[in-house]
């Protein structure tokens, strides 16, 4: 991380592609754990608070209003100013809203912990969700740090690494608080993130383009030197006009609802809600909320790393086909977990759930730099922020479902995935345009996953 290229005796750039990555990674893993701020222990927050299964919901998907609406503009800013002020921004959001949380409890928990802390815990989770916007400024960064040809893997490993965060904590949660108690493991985590930031802070670079551009060098010659260095993705340098090209294209809006479905309605909802169903279905003795946090926990690394195999499956058989196959995989699993009652056909049937899910998320993510060629930061902001509002309907849904069918209601809420698989496998086979004949596929080509 230290490299640096030498252009001539008064110009120095620091970094290297790996580098880069590395650093990236890091910082959207710990961004992206905000996502389940509630997740792992949401069972705790529901039974101490009295919360009805809608409240649950609005409680588990509070950190997923702000990474909605701030992946849009942050995901087009790093077109304007490089990613790493955007992700210490976003980072530094994080750290305070867990902080407010620790605050909370550490004054109030257990003794004063009750109804009158609801307000402030939504609000906490509001402001700390502003890391898992990390994600729509982690692509275009990562895009801008190597050539074409490796576009696939470079965006491969840093959604699939960066996406296993909150599978982690939600794991590590529950026996942090097994073993300290809920207010030591919220302050351990914070301190995760603060940490994370202070690296990012020092080691975190931005690509040579926009480091010849805080130098003061002129957009053509920063151009010229840095594709002399290696640098082939280059930003539109406009955040906003980013954003009006990409929504301008009628395709942005098909990848947003099937990303809405795949990712921020499925595996990030899920993410938040598979602790509370485990314990409160499956695993309802007491001592059991760490079981309930690793089964949730292996959905979500699983669900994040198959993106990869399905990333690489997208590029041989083209995202349309294999967005057609997954979806209808994603409907199978959720159809298993409709009716299942006991831990172990659940299971499988959450597996078979994550797998669709997953290869839906970088099939979708492989036909951006193909649809919207001129915009993808603009695109990854549309689909990552509104996209990921879909946890904003799904999370409370499942929680009425849960009011009205009462326990039973755990498992007959995924009859929702299962129509929501069917109609994304129906628009993605009938209504995605095809890819035109005078922009084939080319190695040159890698998309993001």
């Amino acid at each position: 991380m230290s490299d640096r290229t030498t252009l001539n005796p008064e110009r120095d750039l620091a970094g290297t592609p790996n580098a880069g990555l590395t650093m990236a990674t890091l910082a959207f893993f710990a961004g992206l754990t905000s996502i389940v701020m509630y997740g792992a222990a949401g069972p705790t927050f529901k039974s101490a608070l009295g919360l009805t299964g809608v409240q649950t919901g609005l409680l588990l998907s509070s950190p997923q209003v702000s990474q909605a609406l701030l992946r849009i503009p942050f995901g087009a800013w790093v077109d304007e100013v490089g990613g790493k002020m955007p992700f210490l921004i976003l980072l530094g959001s994080t750290a305070v809203g867990m902080a407010g949380i620790v605050t909370v409890l550490f004054f109030y928990h257990p003794a004063h912990f009750g109804p009158h802390l609801y307000g402030f815990l939504l609000g906490f989770g509001l402001i700390g969700g502003a890391g898992g916007a990390t994600f729509s400024v982690g692509i275009p960064q990562t895009s801008y740090w190597f050539p074409k040809d490796q576009q696939g893997y470079a965006l491969g490993v840093f959604a699939g690494g960066g996406n296993i965060g909150p599978g982690v904590i939600n794991y590590l949660l529950p026996v942090g608080i097994g073993l300290w108690g809920l207010t030591t493991a919220y302050a351990g985590w914070l301190s995760f993130v603060l940490a994370v930031t202070v690296l990012y802070a020092v080691f975190g670079i931005d690509s040579y383009y926009f480091q010849l551009r805080a130098d003061g060098v002129a957009p053509d010659s920063a151009h010229e030197i840095s594709r002399e260095l290696g640098q082939e993705v280059f930003p539109s340098g406009d955040t906003w006009e980013s954003l009006r090209s990409s929504a301008l294209n009628h395709r942005t809006w098909i990848l947003v609802f099937l990303y809405s479905v795949s990712c921020g309605g499925g595996l990030m909802a899920l993410t938040a809600w598979f602790p509370t169903y485990w314990k409160a279905f499956h695993f309802q003795q007491e001592g059991t909320l760490w079981l309930a946090g690793l089964a949730a926990s292996i959905y979500t690394i699983y669900g994040s790393l198959i993106r990869i195999v399905g990333g690489s499956l997208s590029d041989r058989y083209g995202g349309e086909a294999v967005a057609t196959a997954s979806f209808c995989t994603m409907a199978a699993g959720a159809g298993i977990l409709s009716v299942a009652a006991t831990p172990l056909p659940a299971f499988f049937g959450m597996m078979v759930l994550g797998t669709g899910m997953g290869v839906a998320n970088a099939a979708v993510f492989e036909l951006v730099p193909l649809y919207v060629p001129d915009a993808v930061g603009g695109a990854s902001g549309w689909i990552g922020g509104i996209g990921a509002g879909g946890t904003l309907v799904v999370l409370p849904l499942l929680g009425g479902f849960v009011d009205v069918y009462g326990r039973i209601g755990y498992a007959r809420g995924f009859l929702l995935f299962v129509l929501l698989g069917l109609i994304c496998a129906g628009v993605s086979y009938f209504r995605v345009p095809p890819v035109p004949e005078t922009s084939p596929r080319s190695p040159s080509e890698q998309p993001a996953h």
